[in-house]
């Protein structure tokens, strides 16, 4: 996302959860996790400098291999975005890499505090694109390209002489433009929002898209544009976004699409409902997906996410943003029933932030300790807190490891498995709490991500894009060499040898969170199979395939990638967050409803 020293010092708007989007006010923000607290450089970073044809790239030796792939992927955006929009940039640009998201937050080039949802920001006065590597090389390769459009936009805008008029243009075109061109025309978790849009008739005109903070920029901004793509062609996009700087988007779109923007929203939404419409048959609204246990108001968007059911089923911790930010929670798993909150960074200064977007709680096997991961001192860590006394009990900084998601507490409640990212790679791990050691389970450049612990403790599930058995349309791993991307699939290790064994993969499908059933003989996960998000079910042995939930909108956390579904241990009974109103809920179903058809 672009940001300026006045209006456009914007973090990327993920949900109204995760942040505000520049002068978008969000119903709620994990911003509030920073109030009144300065932003305190705990590292010196020793940067050097890669020069590329087009790009300086600024990166410290920590992540010198993975910062030396971005800057290949840097040139392959130069290549397609000066081609596209049919403009060479005026000079190198600087982009500075930080290999994980502590180290990122840390940064002095942007002045503001950056929450957990800030993917990365390009600056306007020296064009620097600032980010943090992800520890999977899609994601990453996404990032750059979002903000390489911004670069682009500015050095446009520039040599037009329009950088006031850039400062005005709207939000959801400056960001659906650089989604639409850094994603493609087709995105299943977009559509997810459109879905729900449609189904609640709140598809939102061009003029509500501007004026209103109602409706999320990125997603239906992205979705205008894979419209107006889709229809007039690519080249309508740079034309359309010049214009716009020349005489405001109103006029443009008379100028170059011959249409009121009145006009060109009705077309829209006409398209929306013969692509998405014909889909909703058979599909179940969010309320009647599961039984709902937390929720929202009717028209007032909350997000519950990162549900952890209790071994016995009968409590969940999950996070929910207040008036306090963002606390960890925990409820009466059947009625919802509040049980006060196990974690607010606004009342302890333990530690500065939560971590929610990628990690969820994990459980100990007695049910009387939760492990979470936080921010604290320019790190990651993962906390202990005891159920009962609601007192952090342990905090645990695991050695060489630059950021951690995902804890997965193991059946002997001796280990904590989790997922660390060292030099912008991502891993799996697993920390000894007796000896106090962690021992690592993989190391490559594939990405290692979300472990979850078989019931005898000997196999840890977890999602990875290497290479799936061979079947008809299902894409290879990840190639290093081409820097080609793989969806995440399913995977299962040995917690003892290593040894790695992926499972079969859904045809052009991600594959998320995954968890084990108390038989230890499938997995549940989530993926977007058919454009949809749903909880599906895999027995191992087989490979079988069963779905479990049909949702009209999707079964999904905040990011497309977010953990949003638990399954307690002892009982079988699954908890999931789904879409609704521009929010997300929370809703279970007993260990018979997961058997899936």
């Amino acid at each position: 996302m672009p940001a300026s020293s006045v209006r456009r010092s914007r973090r990327v708007a993920l949900l109204a959860m995760a942040l505000v989007a520049g002068g978008l006010a969000a119903p709620v923000t994990a911003g509030a996790q920073y109030f009144g607290r300065n932003k305190v450089p705990y590292e010196r970073f020793r940067f050097e400098v890669l020069r590329t044809p087009h790009w300086d790239v600024h990166y410290y030796q920590e992540e010198a291999t993975a910062a030396r792939d971005a800057a290949k992927m840097l040139e392959r955006w130069n290549a397609r975005l000066s081609g596209l929009l049919g403009h060479p940039l005026s000079e190198r640009k600087p982009v500075i890499l930080y290999a994980d998201h502590p180290d990122f937050q840390q940064t002095n080039v942007i002045s503001g505090q950056l929450t957990e949802g800030t993917g990365g920001v390009t600056e306007s006065l020296l064009d620097r694109m600032v980010m943090p590597l992800t520890g999977y090389y899609a994601e990453s390769d996404h990032v750059l390209g979002h903000e390489a459009v911004h670069v682009f936009q500015y050095d446009i805008a520039n040599r037009m002489e329009k950088n006031l008029q850039f400062a005005r243009t709207p939000l959801w075109l400056v960001e659906g433009m650089a989604e639409y061109l850094s994603v493609g025309p087709t995105d299943a978790h977009t559509a997810m929002w459109l879905r729900d849009a449609l189904q609640r008739n709140d598809l939102p005109t061009i003029e509500q898209l501007t004026t209103s903070g109602r409706y999320f920029p990125y997603r239906y901004g992205e979705a205008l544009w894979a419209f107006i793509g889709g229809t007039w062609g690519d080249a309508m996009v740079p034309a359309l976004f010049r214009s716009t700087l020349e005489f405001g988007f109103d006029e443009a779109t008379r100028r170059t699409l011959a249409l009121r923007s009145d006009s060109l929203s009705k077309r829209w939404h006409d398209a929306i409902r013969a692509a998405y419409g014909p889909m909703l048959g058979g599909r179940t609204p969010p309320r009647e997906t599961g039984r709902t246990v937390l929720a929202a108001r009717r028209g007032r968007p909350e997000y519950y996410v990162g549900p952890a059911l209790s071994p016995d089923g009968r409590l969940v911790a999950y996070f929910h943003s207040g008036i306090r930010g963002v606390e960890l929670k925990l409820a009466d798993a059947m009625t919802g029933a509040d049980r006060g909150s196990l974690a607010s960074p606004g009342l302890s200064s333990r530690f500065d932030a939560l971590s929610f977007l990628y990690s969820a709680g994990s459980w100990s096997p007695d049910g009387r300790k939760l492990a979470f991961v936080s921010y604290a001192e320019g790190d990651n860590e993962i906390d202990i807190v005891d159920i009962e006394s609601r007192r952090i009990e342990r905090r645990i900084r695991p050695e060489r490891v630059g950021a951690v998601s995902t804890v997965a507490w193991s059946p002997d409640g001796r280990r904590l498995a989790f997922s660390g990212q060292r030099g912008g790679v991502s891993d799996l791990y697993v920390f000894d709490l007796t000896s106090g050691l962690t021992r690592q389970l993989t190391n490559d450049l594939h990405a290692d991500l979300q472990p979850a612990w078989s019931p005898d403790g000997s196999t840890i599930a977890f999602i990875t894009d290497r290479d799936a058995p061979l079947a008809e349309g299902v894409d290879p791993g990840s190639d290093f060499r081409r820097l080609s991307h793989a969806p995440l699939r399913l995977a299962l290790i040995d917690a003892a040898t290593g040894a790695v064994e992926v499972l079969p993969a859904i045809a052009g499908a991600k594959h998320v969170n995954p968890q084990f059933t108390p038989d230890g003989r499938s997995l549940l996960f989530i993926s977007d199979r058919g454009g949809f998000s749903d909880v599906y079910r895999m027995e191992i042995a087989s490979g079988g395939l069963f779905q479990v939930t049909r949702a009209a909108t999707g079964v999904s956390g905040i990011t497309a990638t977010s953990p949003a579904l638990s399954v307690a241990r002892e009982t079988g009974a699954a908890m999931f967050s789904v879409f609704e109103e521009g929010g997300l809920m929370l809703a279970s179903v007993d260990a018979a409803a997961t058997a899936g058809e």
